[in-house]
């Protein structure tokens, strides 16, 4: 019989203990799914994967409301296991973006730093109705990725039918790797006519993680959507922390749970490994990158 505090002050294997209980308790009840608590103890234990070694979207302090500089990033990385993140701050039409040629210049980045591979990318802005994005053609040989989405100060928000015509506009250009926070409540879409331009012109779309924490309040139902519309469509995912601070380089805990719950195959799941988002981005045409072979 379980007793309050019994495992409170006691190691882990107690913990699995406890885990294994609530999972016969949740069972013999029939409810529908475990609490995040409960689970990722669970799937520790029956070696279940969610060890994800890539982050695809993250901040520095060139977008002027992060906190952390590239050179923090290394040793969290290192420490938590990421083998590889994209750096990814926002495009130059936002307040607070760095100059365009913050960009051109990334190229003077290493390529990697004691064991940690660095992406060169960006968060780009969708503009208007056509798709464009606020990132200069000329440079975009200078990056990895291109990331794109919609923030409220470059392309304020209107009606579902203008925010699906211009996500889908920017899927089919070729130009956008990634659709970045899709699930965004305040940017209405219609999710299977999304999902099924991405699964059409691979298109990866985000699950990303600090919508559920604090950046985008609501986005969990969305998210939901579109990982089961991708799921049956054939779309890819990654994950991104939007990490503000490096401390949340790597968190993916809300997007690990989401795909459990609906049985996204992990094969399309980008962030795996270096070398499937690695592979993803060149089958869209992006250059190889040859010191990231041992990654």
């Amino acid at each position: 019989m379980y007793r309050r505090g019994q495992y409170a002050s006691q190691g882990p294997s107690d913990y699995v203990s406890f885990a294994v209980f609530c999972d016969k308790v949740w069972q013999a009840l029939a409810w529908p799914k475990l609490p995040l608590f409960v689970m990722l103890p669970l799937q520790n234990m029956r070696g279940e994967k969610m060890k994800y070694p890539v982050d695809t979207h993250t901040h520095t302090i060139a977008s002027t409301h992060a906190y952390s500089t590239i050179h923090d990033y290394l040793p969290i990385a290192k420490a938590k296991g990421i083998k590889l993140f994209a750096t990814t701050d926002h495009g130059p039409e936002m307040a607070d973006a760095p100059h365009v040629w913050h960009f051109a210049n990334l190229p003077i980045l290493p390529r990697v730093v004691d064991g940690v591979g660095i992406l060169r990318g960006i968060e780009a802005n969708i503009k208007n109705l056509d798709g464009e994005i606020d990132f200069p053609e000329r440079y975009e040989s200078r990056l990895d990725m291109i990331m794109a989405g919609f923030h409220e100060q470059v392309f304020p928000p209107c009606d579902q039918a203008t925010h699906t015509q211009a996500m889908i506009n920017a899927i089919k250009s070729g130009r956008v790797d990634m659709i970045s926070h899709p699930g965004n409540p305040a940017f209405p879409i219609d999710i299977q006519a999304v999902v099924k331009a991405a699964a059409d012109y691979r298109v990866a779309l985000e699950i990303n993680n600090s919508s559920f924490i604090h950046s985008r309040p609501g986005s969990e139902g969305n998210c939901r959507a579109i990982v089961e519309a991708a799921r049956d469509l054939g779309a890819y995912l990654t994950f991104g922390s939007d990490s503000h601070v490096a401390f949340s380089l790597g968190d993916f805990d809300h997007c690990h749970r989401l795909v459990t719950e609906a049985g996204f195959p992990q094969e399309r799941i980008l962030v795996r490994s270096p070398r499937a988002l690695l592979d993803f981005l060149e089958s869209r045409g992006r250059a190889h990158i040859p010191e990231f072979v041992d990654l």
